[in-house]
């Protein structure tokens, strides 16, 4: 049972007290746990909340660090927590896995092992010569613990690069379908080399480089225009698919997951979602095909040309004004970039919002992508950035500088 005080967990996991529990679950697969620290914490208020750490552990055959998982909800066990080991605190139960055996994405445990990758190239002849486990190089590219995970994967002699998507059975078959329809309407997106029963899709690497690199380049990546072409390429067939709310639809869930970790921001956080209600709820849903999804990290570019985008799992019905505030929210939250960088990113949002005005009501593409900004500020916190509070306050500046462009 969840405790009052605790619906979610949030407290437990992310408390000194979740090292009894890491603890007891490496006792219980055979070793001793050493040290620990958090590594990532994904936040669902007043339902759920999953974390990982990163820990130093003893087993018999020696000490390796390891990533161990915990989940703990208000509402019970799931289904496929069954998968991962149970624990009590108290009243409470929760569930623990130890990476890669993640109770939602069964493939991962496949994924992650150069050997068994070795035998999946070989299996299905993903390349025209039989390979080795040592000519395997495995690169995890991002992982949501219980949602989703993306590997790069090398094979060498020669040189081929796939990336590995690791999903939940329920998502699995329609992000297939997503990528086959935009193949076939010939939308330059990556190709599908090999979908397997345990739910991992491997695609060939595009053409080019990310849109995440190339921005930083002496010369443009890319124009506006192209951008909008890329996105107004995706066939009408896209808007009959299952429609995704947009991120500005989710604010208040954001609003509260920013204010939780940071109660400083709840009074101007509140005043912006106000604001974004305001100006955005009597806006129809609309039925364009987009992206869902689209930023720098989606879009790869050659010699100054579009040739791709990536991670077309959002695609469906919704407002052109989503993806082009969506490209303009993560433009304008880079972290960490030295003054050089920072000054050819911000000239090009100076150039590109000028023609997305053009395409799409300012109004509207100045709110959406302050909602979008919001969703983002919860990302320091999750990851545990070293000064995620500091960086928190960044993003959120920066939304706030969007609406009040606004008047």
């Amino acid at each position: 049972m969840p405790r009052p005080d605790d619906p979610d967990g949030a407290h437990l996991l992310t408390s000194e007290r979740v090292g009894e529990l890491l603890a007891a679950a490496v006792e219980h697969a055979g070793g001793v746990l050493l040290s620990w620290s958090m590594d990532h914490v994904d936040a669902h208020p007043g339902h759920s909340t999953t974390a990982t750490y990163v820990a130093s552990v003893r087993w018999p055959y020696g000490v390796r660090e390891e990533l161990l998982g915990v989940s703990a909800r208000s509402g019970g066990r799931t289904p496929t927590d069954a998968r991962a080991d149970i624990f009590a605190d108290g009243s409470r139960e929760v569930a623990v896995w130890l990476y890669p055996k993640d109770p939602d994405l069964p493939g991962l445990a496949r994924a992650a092992y150069p050997e068994q990758m070795a035998e999946l190239v070989n299996a299905h002849r993903l390349v025209d010569r039989p390979v080795s486990a040592d000519q395997i190089s495995l690169a995890m590219v991002g992982y949501r613990p219980r949602r989703r995970a993306v590997l790069r994967m090398v094979v060498t002699d020669p040189r081929e690069t796939f990336y590995v998507k690791v999903q939940r059975e329920r998502s699995f078959r329609e992000v297939l379908a997503r990528h086959r329809l935009l193949l076939d309407a010939g939308v330059p997106s990556p190709e599908v080399a090999l979908a397997t029963d345990d739910h991992l899709l491997v695609l060939r690497e595009l053409s080019g480089r990310p849109l995440a690199k190339a921005m930083f380049d002496p010369e443009p990546p890319c124009t506006a225009e192209q951008l909008i072409d890329l996105l107004d390429s995706m066939p009408a067939s896209v808007a009959r698919l299952d429609r995704r709310a947009p991120w500005s639809a989710a604010i208040d869930h954001y609003v509260g997951m920013v204010a939780q970790a940071m109660p400083s921001e709840e009074a101007r956080l509140t005043w912006m979602a106000s604001q974004i209600h305001q100006g955005l709820d009597r806006i129809p849903q609309g039925d364009e095909p987009t992206h869902g999804d689209f930023h720098e990290g989606q879009v790869f570019v050659e010699h100054s040309q579009v040739s791709g985008m990536l991670d077309i799992d959002t695609i469906g019905p919704g407002r052109r004004a989503d993806d082009l505030a969506c490209m303009i929210a993560h433009l304008s939250t880079v972290q960490r970039m030295n003054p050089e960088q920072a000054s050819r990113v911000h000239h090009l949002i100076r150039t590109w919002v000028p023609v997305f005005d053009e395409r799409v009501d300012p109004v509207e593409l100045r709110l959406r992508a302050a909602a979008v900004i919001i969703s983002l500020a919860t990302g320091p916190y999750r990851g545990q950035e070293p000064q995620w509070e500091r960086e928190t306050t960044v993003i959120v500046d920066a939304a706030e500088a969007l609406v009040r462009q606004i008047g």
